[in-house]
């Protein structure tokens, strides 16, 4: 099984940049977007299936703002647009979705970058996002945590530690949630399998041009509980697929 993440930035714009050649040269199992930007009424066919037998969105109550969608092969046991805190759900940031062997949570988190405000939202979303996932894992449920984190966990997942040591998404106390996510009893994939990859990153800032001399970030993750260690295939960052100021990643299962 294959599951692939990515924040889309717009999954109409996405569209217009190869997203449908994309989705049927990688023939993911389960395909995660983040950012689509649109409610599922505002998108024609293709675009609101992705050719995909089963979809689920859940939209920002805000127009063209956050928003994620899950596209599955198999069929999709129950799902649920958001985890009941109505903060976070009128943004559209969380959508859970129930498969034959695991939880799937695609989540797109907040950024915290704009003001205090923002900040103060994101923090609380990561700590009541962890008492969440701990209630799942005490009740021995798999899980995957597929999506946009916004946080970058160590000095080799992003370009510039030292300078960026201040910024939203690498902050200390951000990775230090990180940290704590993972000591819930959740495992980076990703290094997992390449425990002491460098330069490889999942977004670059469009204003700073930033893809081109590789200057980024790896913020983009697929987390799963202790319990699916043993079925881990692989997992890759897919840097060379453009469309978006994100790549997907992806990771192979069972």
């Amino acid at each position: 099984m294959k599951i692939i993440t990515w924040n889309v930035n717009g999954i109409r714009a996405a569209t217009k940049k190869g997203l449908m050649d994309f989705v049927q040269s990688e023939q993911a199992d389960i395909l995660c977007l983040q950012e689509t930007k649109a409610n599922r009424d505002q998108v024609e066919a293709p675009i609101d299936t992705l050719q995909y037998p089963f979809a689920e969105w859940h939209s920002a109550e805000r127009k063209g703002y956050s928003g994620v969608a899950t596209f599955s092969k198999a069929p999709v046991k129950h799902f649920n647009a958001g985890i009941g805190t109505l903060d976070y759900d009128r943004e559209g940031r969380v959508l859970i979705t129930e498969h034959e062997k695991f939880l799937l949570y695609n989540i797109y988190f907040p950024n915290g970058g704009s003001g205090e405000d923002r900040h103060n939202f994101k923090q609380k979303f990561l700590k009541d996002l962890n008492a969440h996932i701990q209630k799942l894992l005490k009740a021995k449920k798999p899980v995957i945590v597929v999506g946009d984190y916004n946080v970058a966990p160590t000095e080799i997942d992003v370009h510039d530690p030292k300078r960026l040591a201040k910024e939203s998404g690498f902050l200390p106390e951000e990775r230090e949630w990180f940290s704590d996510f993972l000591n819930l009893g959740m495992v980076d994939t990703f290094r997992h399998f390449h425990p002491e990859a460098k330069n490889r990153y999942s977004w670059w800032s469009y204003r700073e041009l930033a893809r081109i001399s590789n200057r980024g970030w790896r913020i983009d993750h697929i987390c799963v509980s202790k319990d699916l260690l043993p079925y881990l295939k692989k997992a890759e960052i897919l840097d060379s697929v453009e469309g978006s100021d994100h790549c997907p990643v992806s990771l192979e299962i069972f």
